[in-house]
């Protein structure tokens, strides 16, 4: 007979469990498990095999024994998941690229029922054409205001419509006609809610950012700090190119002004004075340009060769002709 462990048992081994998941790895995903089942829960388990560990439990177990592992260690960065650990969760150790982890658990979706009372994570749309469904069943259309007609002894939708909005709660109405339909609106999966990497505590949407997003993202950045310095003229290395420029610009307004020069006015109050000088040297380097393209297409023409009198058959006294 196999004797169950008691209470304080499973607590105990559950604590263990997760102290030495906190002592081996140091990159975490919380994870929404709203309407994941055990079976799918399983699947997603052994298709993170090998680098990943998902587990589950009560909030407040967790809570403890990230706490307790803190004041035994004397480590508080895992305290920062502590706060995270609100509603359905759970956590999925990893020593693989979080990314790829991430996608790999959005991969794990199952279609579900719109069940009532249940908020629609998406808009529903119901599709038009043939429903399959007997003309005794139109009650169910006009209450939800779907326009039909009878086709061939069955119920046909007019047009597409939109049954349910993302946000509200599916009725009863609603949740009879699409299992009437068969159509299975909505699915569920782990929803990755915050990423925990070394102590650092982030969105998951800091996982799909590209290079060409940083780029830009770090190029706003130095916009603003550049605009802020300019404003309070206060030098920094992101505004000292732009015054620098401006302070160039100042000093060659002056020197076109008064009778004061330097090497790069000298240039410019040539072209002030006499214009078609500044014409001639911006159109010197686009002819310059031009003129190796134009050698380029003389060189692709070429002109036919002569048949020369080595090229013809030579016939003898006696051939045939």
């Amino acid at each position: 007979m196999v004797v169950k462990a008691s209470k304080a048992e499973r607590k105990s081994s559950y604590d263990t469990k997760l102290c030495s998941l906190l002592d081996i790895y140091s990159q975490i995903l919380i994870v929404a498990a709203d309407n994941v089942g055990s079976n799918q829960l399983q699947n997603i388990r052994k298709g993170l095999r090998g680098e990943s560990v998902v587990l589950m439990g009560k909030n407040t177990m967790m809570k403890r024994s990230i706490r307790a592992h803190a004041e035994k260690t004397g480590s508080t960065a895992f305290l920062s998941l502590v706060p995270l650990l609100v509603g359905n969760v759970g956590l999925i150790f990893t020593k693989g690229d979080l990314k790829e982890v991430s996608d790999e658990v959005a991969k794990y979706k199952v279609g579900a029922p719109a069940r009532v009372g249940l908020i629609a994570p998406i808009d529903v749309v119901v599709p038009p054409g043939n429903t399959g469904l007997d003309p005794s069943q139109t009650s169910f259309f006009q209450v939800l205001n779907i326009p039909t007609k009878i086709n061939k002894g069955t119920v046909e939708i007019i047009t597409p419509v939109e049954l349910i909005k993302k946000g509200e709660k599916v009725g009863s109405s609603e949740a009879a006609l699409l299992s009437k339909l068969l159509i299975r609106p909505f699915s569920y999966g782990l929803v990755v809610l915050s990423v925990y990497d070394n102590g650092s505590v982030f969105s998951p949407e800091v996982l799909h950012l590209t290079d060409d997003d940083l780029m830009v993202k770090f190029a706003s950045g130095i916009s603003m700090v550049a605009s802020l310095s300019m404003a309070l003229t206060y030098p920094t290395l992101a505004a000292a190119p732009h015054m620098f420029i401006n302070a160039y610009k100042n000093v060659l307004a002056v020197a076109v002004e008064t009778p004061y020069s330097f090497t790069y006015a000298e240039t410019v109050k040539e072209y002030l004075k006499d214009p078609s000088k500044f014409a001639a040297a911006v159109a010197a380097p686009v002819a310059a340009a031009a003129a190796p393209a134009a050698d380029a297409k003389k060189e692709e023409v070429k002109e036919p060769e002569e048949e020369s009198d080595d090229d013809q058959p030579i016939f003898g006294l006696f051939d045939d002709e």
